[in-house]
Formats: structure tokens, sequence, C-alpha cells
């Protein structure tokens, strides 16, 4: 059987957002994309519709990043379209970027809150990325989402900053880790984008973008074609010999 050269990408959470602009500029430079989404099936299969009008392949799959009882059954999903959409057993690239937005000051932070982050944002990529290892190729690529606030701090965010800050600190053991099978694993740190995330405050509230462009080395605050371009250039043939770093897409915030 011929071996298959096609490059595939499991971008989650792309059916909106940072997610899905990433999942749209891989396949406009030529991936096929496994989307996944949690609850907005819709927007997922429009997703799907666009990079297939692009003259890819693309599949939509729910996923409860969350829920780490469900990883088992999503493998095996994963595995069922890998063969029936592309007749192989593996993929290239993961893109862990599920993920949500709580803004709410340390004093007023509950344990709910705590624990809802850290079942999206750091346990949920720990032991998904865990469980779909087998189904990564050797000399593949995972990308974590982290966030700017995992350097500088903006008050908040001191939950959902410390997650990331344990993404940033996992990417490096995965590196290391993954090596023998010439897996590299890094880092994309976003700065303030204008999408919906957390309700849509960076893009909607004329204040705060005001006041993330004046602090913006570049002079404006981020778009999502900002970062997945940034993803999708990571995973280049060009840059296979980044590994194990964090780099940051801000556009130079609070330099």
């Amino acid at each position: 059987m011929a071996q298959n050269t096609q490059k595939i990408a499991l971008v989650t959470g792309s059916s909106r957002g940072l997610g899905k602009n990433t999942a749209l500029t891989l396949a406009q430079k030529g991936v096929d994309v496994i989307v996944t989404y949690h609850s907005a099936q819709a927007e997922a299969n429009e997703v799907v519709s666009e990079i297939k009008a692009m003259g890819r392949k693309a599949v939509a799959l729910q996923l409860d990043s969350s829920d780490t009882q469900t990883f088992n059954g999503f493998v095996g999903q994963i595995n069922r379209v890998l063969q029936d959409i592309w007749q192989t057993q593996q993929f290239d690239f993961l893109i862990n970027n599920a993920g949500i937005g709580i803004n709410r000051p340390f004093t007023e932070t509950t344990e709910e809150d705590f624990d809802r982050l850290m079942n999206i944002q750091l346990k949920g990529v720990f032991f998904l990325t865990q469980k779909l290892l087998p189904v990564i190729k050797d000399g593949g690529r995972i990308v974590n989402i982290s966030t700017g606030l995992a350097r500088f701090t903006l008050p908040g965010f001191s939950a959902y900053g410390a997650m990331k800050g344990g993404i940033e600190v996992l990417t490096r053991y995965l590196a290391k880790e993954l090596g023998g099978r010439q897996i590299a694993v890094n880092t994309i740190a976003p700065g303030a984008i204008e999408t919906d995330f957390g309700g849509g405050a960076v893009r909607d509230n004329k204040n705060m973008n005001d006041f993330i462009a004046s602090q913006t080395a570049l002079g404006r605050v981020g778009v999502p074609d900002d970062v997945g371009g940034a993803i999708a250039s990571l995973l280049s043939e060009d840059n296979r010999w980044i590994n194990g770093q964090r780099i940051e897409v801000s556009g130079g915030m609070f330099l």
C-alpha cells in the first residue's frame, strides 16, 4: 500500500475564533483538517464546507476536551475517519487550541472556575495528547496554544494564566520526551486578539481595544489571521528545527 503523503492536521476547538482561522489557513496551504467542536456543530460544518471549497478534505468531530472519559471514544472516531477519508492510520499535526476564558479577580475566583479551566486548558490537553500519540506520525508536530498572559499580567486572569503557564512547561517536557520519535512540540502564545473569546471584550470594548493598541509596539490589536498564519508557518517544513519553544504572537505587547 502506498504511503499517504498528504498532510493532515487535527485542530481542537476549530468551529470559531483562532481555531477556525488556523484550520482555514492550514487548508489554504494544502493541509487537510480534522475540525473539532464542543457544541457548535453547525459552525463546525461550515468550516468543513469552506475547507472543501478549497479542494481539501475535512471532517468535523464532537469533542468535550474537559471530559477525559470521552477521549478513548474520540480516538476511536479519529481512527475511523483516518481510514475512511484518507486511507491511513495516522495524522501529522496536533494543534491543542480548544479553550475558554474566565476573567475574574483572584479574590473572587471560585473552585468551580479553577477546576473548569484546569480540566479544559491543562488536564484535557495533557491526557488528550497522551491518548492521541499512537495516531500521530513519527516526525509530526504538536502545537500547544498558550497566552501572552503567561508572561505579562492583567488583573482577572490569575487562574487562566496559571493554566497556560503549565502548558508552556508541559510543552518543553513533551519536546524532550517525544524527541525519539522526531516529534517537535512548541507553544504559540497569542496576545490580545479580536475574537468572540471571553465574550468578545477585546473586539467590542473600545476602551479596552484602545488601551491594548497603546501598549502594543505595532500599534494595534491582533486579529485571527495574525495567529492562524503564525501557527501554519510554524508547521511548515522550513521550521522543522524549532522545538521546545514558546513563540509569542502579540505584535509586541508590554515590551
